[in-house]
């Protein structure tokens, strides 16, 4: 608390000191673009890009959306083979009403383009020991199944659910979505934080509350969602179970995917561009200000440039080291990555009724086995999984009579020294293997699979350090300490996706997205076709 109380203190007495100008936001909003301005460019195409690119169409941009892969949708991307269709990514939707928002910014409703259910349960957890714990929110159920492990949980529980609530009040509805380009706007929230306890931990805000070991796993394990260790991100991260709970988990039929291709449908249907394998090889600056972008030989102008690809390899990749005074090579490797994943995708020739679409498993081992990704960096013999199976809610994405699945393992990223061309198979072997206690004789039914590794998020996603979720949600990395939305080394770039504020998960990135609405100047229109240099 004292660490946390004097570095606020510093904020306050010293902003200076902090060498950002504390009007970047103001100028940012009032200024406008100059006679003839109105060409975006958004690089990826995962859900902030999408997001950012319908939003700047709907303001009047003509917007071009650019993917380096085959097809749209970054982390979100669809493996399809042998008759299964696996969401390579983000499978847990919530807070659907901010997907809802982007098809109205075209008139339309989510329901012309997709649908999306909700989960019952939203989790099943299970235990190593053979306990099981569903998540649901339905009250009366979820009550019971707190008595399952500790009857005396249930009132700490209830004190836990209204701080959560507290958390999401302030630290989503009244943050998400407003920049943090000033440190003006870090010191007007400070005394905020300071009161909702921000500078403990997700896990310690539980223990706080709740008594029981199983129980304390259950309520705290939600930061590993979008990257963060239990033991070190935020209290605020806390929020993600209460608007689980008001809101739901929802899944998408025909996957995410299908969400996916409906954003593209929204854009295209508005008048954007979308184009497919073409990777950025730079974004081009003159006098600190951005001018388009370069694909090959072909150079798109542009007057405003949004990058939802990863934000520490746009700047050390795409930018000049002329044009970075504040985010140089060297700051941007000293700071703290997230954990990356390890995914075995596998489809088995019969179906396993008994599971959720959602299954949390939880080994013998929490802090230590998070002290091995997190901290260490090393390779654990055991671990915790997440096993999504999709078609216990959508039979399509299967062969008739088949289930479609993939199991989750968090690892070290990259800056460990794990070689996965060696470990890879052992390691899903073992990850299989294990799932049979649930799943009888699985490895003898499946009839297709495919690995992801972290050097996927490197090579394939172009993640620094191999990161699944880019810079880990820690308080020191979050708000006005995270890379900001609005570039503070080049104009008229800006930041939408996972390594700027509010950070990773499908609401978070939406929110970067909406957040640009703020900031960005409005446009005159113009239409300009892109050229070859």
């Amino acid at each position: 608390m004292n660490s946390f109380v004097s570095f606020s203190l510093l904020v306050v007495m010293n902003p200076v000191g902090m060498s950002v100008s504390d009007s970047v936001l103001q100028q940012e909003t009032k200024r406008v673009l100059p006679s003839g301005a109105g060409r975006a460019v958004v690089i990826g195409s995962g859900f902030g890009g999408l997001a950012a690119a319908i939003r700047l169409q709907a303001r009047g941009y003509q917007t071009t959306l650019l993917e380096t892969r085959d097809k749209p949708g970054g982390r979100a991307y669809v493996y399809e083979q042998d008759g299964f269709k696996f969401d390579a990514g983000p499978t847990i939707i919530t807070l659907p009403f901010l997907v809802d928002e982007l098809f109205a910014l075209a008139g339309k409703k989510t329901s012309d383009y997709v649908r999306m259910v909700p989960c019952h349960p939203y989790y099943r957890i299970l235990f190593h020991d053979g306990r099981s714990f569903d998540y649901t929110s339905d009250e009366l159920h979820l009550i019971e199944e707190i008595k399952k492990f500790n009857p005396a949980d249930v009132e700490g529980y209830r004190r836990f659910l209204g701080k959560t609530k507290k958390l999401f009040d302030r630290g989503f509805t009244d943050l998400a979505d407003q920049p943090f380009s000033s440190i003006w706007d870090m010191v007007k929230v400070s005394p905020d934080l300071i009161r909702l306890g921000a500078h403990e931990s997700v896990f310690k805000l539980v223990a706080r509350h709740i008594k029981d070991p199983y129980l304390r796993q259950v309520f705290s394990f939600n930061p590993l969602l979008i990257g963060g260790n239990p033991f070190q991100s935020s209290s605020i991260f806390a929020m993600i179970h209460y608007l689980e709970r008001e809101w739901g988990i929802h899944s998408v039929m025909g996957g995410t995917g299908a969400l996916v291709n409906a954003l593209v449908r929204v854009f295209q249907d508005m008048g954007g561009t979308l184009h497919c394998g073409s990777r950025v090889d730079k974004i081009v600056v003159e006098r600190g200000r951005v001018r388009g972008v370069r694909v090959k030989e072909t150079y798109f102008p542009a007057d405003v440039v949004v990058s939802n690809a990863d934000v520490a390899n746009t700047y050390l990749k795409l930018i000049e080291p002329k044009w970075r005074g504040k985010w140089t090579d060297r700051r941007i490797k000293k700071m703290r990555y997230s954990m990356s994943l390890f995914v075995v995708y596998f489809g088995t020739n019969r179906t396993y009724p008994n599971l959720a679409h959602h299954t949390i498993l939880l080994g013998a081992r929490y802090r230590e086995l998070l002290d091995d990704i997190f901290r260490r960096k090393t390779l654990a013999k055991d671990f915790s999984l997440y096993l999504h199976a999709p078609t216990r809610t959508d039979r399509t994405l299967a062969p008739p009579g088949c289930e479609t699945f993939y199991v989750l393992s968090p690892v070290p990223n990259l800056q460990g020294d794990i070689d996965w061309s060696r470990e890879q198979e052992r390691y899903a072997d073992a990850i299989l293997a294990s799932l049979e206690t649930h799943c009888p004789d699985l490895r003898k039914h499946i009839i297709t699979r495919r690995i992801l590794t972290p050097e996927n998020f490197l090579n394939d996603l172009d993640s620094y350090a191999g990161s699944a979720f880019s810079f880990e949600p820690v308080l020191t990395q979050s708000a006005w300490f995270r890379p900001h939305n609005v570039s503070e080394d080049v104009e008229g770039l800006y930041f939408a996706g996972a390594g700027t504020h509010p950070g990773a998960g499908v609401p978070g990135v939406l929110s970067s997205a909406k957040l640009l609405d703020r900031v960005i100047p409005a446009p005159f229109l113009r239409t300009h076709a892109h050229r070859s240099l």
